[in-house]
């Protein structure tokens, strides 16, 4: 979780109830699930989505704290 997560609503893609289909079975039986295709690639979607982000805010951070071109000439 990020801590913008905490003051602002995530995107709706970013999670959908529906497709919460987690079944808690207690102790006893502590085999993992095995992940379907389509799970996999949601996954390999929300690594990308979130990489995107990443670089949107670095270059956002950068433009906001970078050096200024007249700052960069005098190095």
């Amino acid at each position: 979780m990020l801590l913008y997560e905490m003051f602002f609503q995530p995107p709706s893609e970013y999670e959908s109830p529906e497709d919460d289909n987690t079944i808690l079975k207690g102790l006893k039986d502590m085999r993992k699930t095995r992940l379907t295709l389509a799970q996999l690639n949601k996954i390999r979607v929300m690594n990308d989505l979130r990489t995107y982000e990443k670089e949107k805010d670095l270059e956002r951070v950068q433009a906001q704290y970078g050096a200024t071109p007249e700052q960069e000439e005098s190095f």
